[in-house]
This record gives structure tokens, C-alpha cells and sequence, in this order.
């Protein structure tokens, strides 16, 4: 089948589950832009993708190939009961969702390296065959993860900081949201460590890395930009203040991490959640604010 045909299939797929193409690519765990050079043909979409995109639209992945065994259902096309696929439930939001989450989860807890599919197959309470079904390779299956973390932070920081107009303000939710307070907060920011290290001998997760981080810290620069602009902070230069600014956040979250969630480390005071947050607003305080007049 060509290259076009697939891709049209695709874009059937997409309509008829009602979301946008940003939106199914996140439920198949890809990077948008992927999905969207594959429906524009400069692209071929891989058999794990298709793979993906056959169970979140429930049709039939002979189909979508155009192969002999989905050939009598192009006209509706759903999922042949015949089709040589994992049984499999269907968990909220998809299987591949549920294993990328459950991935994730289980990198905070033990580590990537101290992962292995079986345990993830567990956590899904489906097989391994399921897992490779959906991520061939380990390397694939910490793309995705690293994929869906970046993408639930930046939809994390667009809810909590959306409507906020005074750039002080907004520099302080953001400062607020990456102060590892909560389990959820200290379980993303494991997540985090973990893959920094990986990302120092993996080059398709120093890929991602290094895209999450100019996005990360071109954010934190545009709050700024729009701060001085705004009379808030001084004149400074933005893009260098993000940069310190980032690099002290990353500094702290990690000694914070290093130390029990009450900030104490063997009966010894050590840093904690809130003076770690103390920390940066004294940073933002010093170096940022601009100097009010009487």
C-alpha cells in the first residue's frame, strides 16, 4: 500500500475520534511534529505508530496496512476479531498511554535501568508481548516516557499560570509548581534526575533533553522579557537570567530530593521544599524585582 493511502487512512482515524491532530498524537505517544510529517507523506509512519494508532482508534491494523486481512473491512473499518493482536482491556485513555504512565511511575520509584518490561507488564496487568506490541524496543518505550513528562509539565504550567497578566506573579507559580512539595511533584522530579543522566549517553534523550530545556528556559525568559517590559524586574537580560535562574532551580531540587520530604536528612537539618522556594524568591527578590519608589 502507498505511502499516501496509509497516511489517508490515518487521517480517517483522527476524524473520526474527534480530536485534534496534537491531541491523538499525545494519546498515541508521539511528538506532533512526527505525526504530522507522516500525514504530509514526508514521513513513513513505523509499525510500532501504527501499531498505536490501530488500538486508539480501534480499527483493524490490516486495514490501516491495506494487507489482504483488512481489505474486506476498508469500508468499515473495524477491528477484525481475527487480528493477530494482544487481548488486551481498555484502559482510560488508551493501552499506550497506560504503559508510558506506568513506565514513567515505575523510573521514579527504582530507576530506568531498574525497569525491566516484565515489571511494567505487570503494573498494566497485561504481557510483555502487549508492551513490545505497542514499544518494540526499550529505547522507544523511554522516548515516550520522556515525550508525555515534557508534555504534561508544559500542560501543567500552561493551567496553572493561564489568565495570569503581572509577569511577578507568573514567575512565582512557575517557581511554585517546580518546588517538589507534593509526592506527585517529588515523583517528577525523580523522573527528571533519572533521565539527566541518561541523557549524558543516550543521544535521542539528550535530543529531548536538550528541547525541553530551551522551551523551559525560553518561558521562564519570556515571563521576564514581559516583567521588565511591565516595569517588575530590572533591565535585565533575559535570556541570562533564565539561564541562572533554571540552573539554580535544577541545584535545589536536587538537594531537596537528596533529603527526606520534611527536608531533614539523618535527624540533620538539610533542604527542603520551602527553603528551597525561600531560596529562589530571595534569588527573583535580589537579582529581579525592580526597586519600588516612593
Amino acid at each position: 500500500m502507498q505511502q499516501d493511502e496509509v497516511a489517508a487512512r490515518v487521517r480517517q482515524v483522527i476524524d473520526a475520534a474527534g480530536v485534534s491532530a496534537r491531541e491523538f498524537a499525545r494519546r498515541i505517544v508521539i511528538d506532533p511534529s512526527k505525526l504530522s510529517r507522516s500525514l504530509n507523506g514526508t514521513r513513513r509512519f513505523t509499525a510500532a505508530e501504527l501499531a498505536r494508532i490501530a488500538d486508539i482508534g480501534a480499527v483493524d491494523l490490516g486495514w490501516l496496512l491495506g494487507s489482504a486481512t483488512g481489505a474486506a473491512v476498508t469500508a468499515s473499518p473495524v477491528r477484525s476479531a481475527s487480528a493477530p493482536r494482544p487481548p488486551v482491556p481498555s484502559p482510560e485513555g488508551g493501552r499506550p498511554l497506560q504503559i508510558v504512565r506506568e513506565t514513567v511511575r515505575l523510573i521514579a520509584e527504582r530507576g530506568f535501568h531498574a525497569v525491566r518490561v516484565a515489571d511494567i507488564a505487570a503494573a498494566c496487568h497485561t504481557s510483555t508481548a502487549a508492551i513490545h506490541y505497542h514499544f518494540p524496543g526499550r529505547d522507544e518505550l523511554l522516548e515516550a516516557a520522556v515525550r508525555w513528562c515534557m508534555d504534561e509539565d508544559t500542560r501543567r504550567r500552561a493551567d496553572v499560570t493561564a489568565g495570569t497578566r503581572h509577569a511577578g506573579d507568573e514567575l512565582r507559580l512557575l517557581i511554585e509548581l517546580q518546588t517538589p512539595r507534593t509526592e506527585q511533584q517529588r515523583r517528577q522530579w525523580c523522573v527528571w534526575l533519572d533521565l539527566w543522566a541518561e541523557a549524558a549517553r543516550t543521544t535521542t534523550v539528550g535530543r529531548l533533553h536538550g528541547e525541553y530545556y530551551r522551551q523551559w528556559r525560553g518561558t521562564v525568559a519570556d515571563v521576564i522579557r514581559r516583567g521588565v517590559e511591565q516595569g517588575v524586574f530590572r533591565p535585565v537580560d533575559a535570556d541570562g537570567a533564565a539561564l541562572a535562574l533554571t540552573a539554580l532551580i535544577d541545584g535545589l531540587a536536587s538537594q531537596v530530593l537528596a533529603t527526606e520530604p520534611d527536608g531533614r536528612d539523618d535527624g540533620v537539618p538539610g533542604t527542603g521544599a520551602q527553603a528551597m522556594h525561600d531560596a529562589l524568591i530571595a534569588h527573583v527578590d535580589a537579582c529581579l524585582t525592580a526597586p519600588t519608589t516612593d
